[in-house]
């Protein structure tokens, strides 16, 4: 509940009004042993407020609180300096708990993987390969995620848009650093999904307002431009991007025998961006026996059946795609992981109520950091902490209308600009979400000069949108951050 206070009218009435809100961090100390030595740290977590400039008739009238946003940060005791990294998670809707417990923080959910769910209650565990080894962490929730929120009697959709998106959390950015003293520190983004475009802009916003410069970005299920993974009329694109995962998913449920999966990536990449792209665009040109050419090859890469592909005029949409693929077995397979199945009450549905990669693992996401923040880092609040928030919908794309929801020139800007930006790119081969094959396709087109290319460093797992929740890919993965981060060391 909020603090209030009471004062009294002209009328001797007594008036109740929220009082001002203030911020209620707590601080704990651990001990983890994490690349081979042991390490002392400090995790604070909490909500701190923010305040905006307010004026009143062209004049200052003050800071103005208008959101209360929680985060949680870990810092090593450490006479060196060390570099730090503010993470997220993205939706719009996500907490940061994915990446918080899932593979950077000292500790991590035992949720178990696809045939091998862990049961409730679920647990934690110690994460030795943790990224707190090589950088200090901030962890935020924005507005309307975990526990963060709008001021009592503000307006929560205020902060439900892009451009206010990437302010509040620049802001919670600038905040951290300058009270923690933290400007001379090497200084990272790691945004997944969404969070991957909020991080690209948010590397421009804090250069241009901040003079904030930032040695790195770690994008993990990169999508950067909108355009590249909405299935929209008219939009032939994502057709052509999402086959070579539908390639790569098939591969993964035996639909493709004993083919080594580069064999089968590097024919569909091929396919999809050649033939298949130009057979698209023939549309009603196209003559029938090259279509029934074009009918098959699709159907083969994909594993699904050559009726289907001509019945749905060569295009696959995705979610037709996660229900189709196995109808046979009458089983499902995930949108975020497709190595994940499920079933469906309808197995002549058209299209999956249920993702299964996500409702097989969101019990022990929640489990785990309700009881981490109250029980290990001993920060109570009885609001509910929300990991995947519908609250933030309509999501305003505003500054977009008549265009592709695109940071691709804010990236391009920010390396130009700061030619000492490292991009990292972390991608899964059968993510249905953000498909690797689309993220490819963005880092081609960046608008940056051919010797920045060198800054950008991608990955490949095979697993999913969190491709964290596969053993060998979140150990294989945090080595790969790490070495990322100790390039500047």
């Amino acid at each position: 509940m909020a603090a209030t206070e009471t004062s009294t009218g002209e009328a001797g009435q007594e008036t109740t009004t929220p009082a001002e809100p203030a911020d209620d961090l707590v601080s704990t100390h651990h001990t983890i042993t994490a690349d081979g030595g042991e390490l002392s740290y400090t995790a604070t977590t909490g909500r701190i407020v923010l305040r905006e400039e307010a004026t009143t008739d062209g004049k200052f009238d003050g800071l103005k609180a208008k959101a209360e946003v929680h985060l949680t940060s870990y810092v090593v005791d450490s006479a060196e300096p060390r570099p730090v990294t503010f993470a997220f998670n993205g939706g719009p809707g996500s907490a940061s708990v994915w990446l918080h417990l899932g593979v950077l923080g000292p500790r991590r959910v035992v949720s178990g993987d696809t045939g091998s769910l862990a049961a409730p209650p679920y647990g934690l565990a110690d994460n030795p390969e943790t990224l707190l080894a090589h950088s200090d962490l901030v962890f935020i929730d924005p507005v309307s995620t975990g526990y963060s929120r709008a001021v009592n009697g503000g307006e929560p959709a205020d902060f439900h848009g892009y451009q206010r998106d990437i302010e509040s959390v620049g802001e919670v950015i600038r905040l951290w650093t300058s009270r923690n003293g933290r400007w001379l520190s090497p200084k990272y983004l790691a945004g997944e999904s969404y969070g991957t475009l909020r991080a690209a802009a948010l590397a421009e916003h804090l250069q241009d307002r901040h003079g904030l410069y930032l040695n790195g970005l770690l994008l993990i299920s990169s999508v950067l431009d909108m355009g590249t993974i909405r299935f929209t009329d008219g939009n032939d694109l994502p057709y052509q991007l999402y086959l070579p995962t539908y390639a790569a998913i098939a591969h993964h449920h035996g639909r493709h025998g004993d083919r080594p999966l580069r064999e089968v990536l590097d024919e569909a990449e091929k396919f999809a961006s050649g033939d298949y792209a130009w057979a698209l665009s023939r549309g009603a040109r196209l003559p029938a026996f090259e279509r029934a050419d074009i009918i098959r090859r699709t159907a083969e890469l994909t594993g699904l059946s050559e009726e289907y592909v001509d019945r749905a005029n060569l295009r696959i949409e995705h979610l037709r795609f996660f229900t189709e693929l196995l109808r046979d077995e009458r089983r499902t397979v995930g949108r975020m992981d497709g190595r994940f199945l499920g079933w469906e009450p309808d197995s002549a549905g058209e299209r999956l109520t249920d993702d299964p990669s996500v409702s097989g693992i969101i019990g022990a996401y929640s489990a785990a950091i309700n009881h981490y923040l109250r029980q290990e880092l001993d920060y109570a609040n009885d609001l509910p902490y929300a990991l995947l928030s519908n609250r933030v919908q309509p999501w305003s794309y505003k500054e977009f209308e008549g265009s592709s929801v695109s940071v691709v020139d804010k990236l391009g800007a920010a390396m130009r600009a700061n030619p000492h930006l490292r991009v990292h790119v972390a991608a899964g081969y059968t993510d249905g979400a953000t498909p690797y094959y689309a993220a490819e396709h963005v880092l081609a087109r960046l608008p940056i000069p051919e010797e920045l290319r060198a800054n950008i460093d991608v990955r490949y797992y095979d697993a999913g949108h969190m491709m964290y929740v596969h053993e060998p890919s979140r150990l294989q993965q945090s080595a790969d951050l790490a070495e990322f981060i100790r390039q500047d060391s």
